[in-house]
C-alpha cells in the first residue's frame, strides 16, 4: 500500500519510518502530482496555519478534498487534525473541512509541550500512549465520528469514515497501533456514511456561514 505524507513540516520521517515497518510504501507530498498513486495521506504536527498556505499555494488544498471525496484516506495528527477539522477556534481559521468536528487551537496550553500522558482507546486494552506538544482540543464532534481515544475527558483520536485525526503524535511513540489501525482502515475499504460526507459537511458549514 503506497501512503503519503505531507512533508512539509513535522516529523514525517517517523511516519514514515512507522509505515515501514508496517510494510507500508511511504512516499512525500509536496505537490499534487506526488499524491498520485496513493491510497491514504498522512498530515503531520508542525504549525497549520503556515501548512494550510502551503497548501492552497500549490494547489493541494483542493486536492486533497478531492482525494477524500474520491474515498482517499487521511490522517492528520495535531497540526493535520486541524486542517482536516470543520470548525477551528481559538482563533478562527480555514481548514479542509473534512472531519465534522470543533477543535481549539493549542488548546492543551503550552505547559504540555513535549509532555507524554496515558488514555484509554478503543484500540488496545492497556493504556494508550499520547504525546502532546502544544496540542489542539477536540472540543465537539459530530454523530457520525467515532471517538477512538481520549485524555482528560477530551476525544484524543477520532474517526470519520476514511478520515482519522489525533490531537497527540502517535510517531513519537515505539506504539503502531495507531498507524496499524489507519492501514488496516484503508485495508476494509471502510465507507463513509452518505449523510455526512465531506461534500455534505462543507455544505452544511458554508450554510451555516449565510445565516
Amino acid at each position: 500500500m503506497k501512503i503519503g505524507i505531507l512533508a512539509v513540516q513535522g516529523d514525517f520521517a517517523a511516519h514514515a519510518a512507522m509505515l515501514r515497518q508496517l510494510g507500508a510504501e511511504a512516499v512525500e507530498v509536496r505537490t499534487v502530482a506526488d499524491l498520485a498513486g496513493c491510497g491514504g495521506l498522512i498530515l503531520p504536527g508542525g504549525e497549520s496555519t503556515t501548512q494550510l498556505q502551503f497548501l492552497r499555494e500549490g494547489g493541494l488544498y483542493d486536492a486533497i478534498k478531492k482525494f477524500v471525496d474520491a474515498g482517499g484516506g487521511v490522517f492528520g495528527t495535531c497540526a493535520g487534525a486541524i486542517l482536516l477539522a470543520g470548525e477551528v477556534l481559538n482563533p478562527p481559521q480555514d481548514s479542509l473541512g473534512t472531519l465534522d468536528m470543533t477543535v481549539l487551537r493549542n488548546g492543551y496550553g503550552r505547559q504540555l509541550a513535549s509532555d507524554i500522558f496515558f488514555g484509554k482507546s478503543k484500540l488496545t486494552d492497556a493504556p494508550m500512549e499520547m504525546v502532546f506538544i502544544r496540542a489542539p482540543i477536540i472540543e465537539r464532534v459530530g454523530k457520525s465520528v467515532e471517538v477512538l481515544a481520549e485524555y482528560g475527558g477530551k476525544p484524543a483520536l477520532v474517526q470519520q469514515g476514511r478520515v482519522l485525526a489525533a490531537t497527540f503524535h502517535p510517531e513519537l511513540t515505539s506504539d503502531r497501533t495507531v498507524h496499524q489501525h489507519f492501514l488496516r482502515m484503508l485495508s476494509n475499504g471502510h465507507a463513509e456514511n452518505p449523510a455526512s460526507s465531506p461534500k455534505d459537511l462543507r455544505a452544511k458549514k458554508a450554510a451555516a456561514k449565510r445565516k
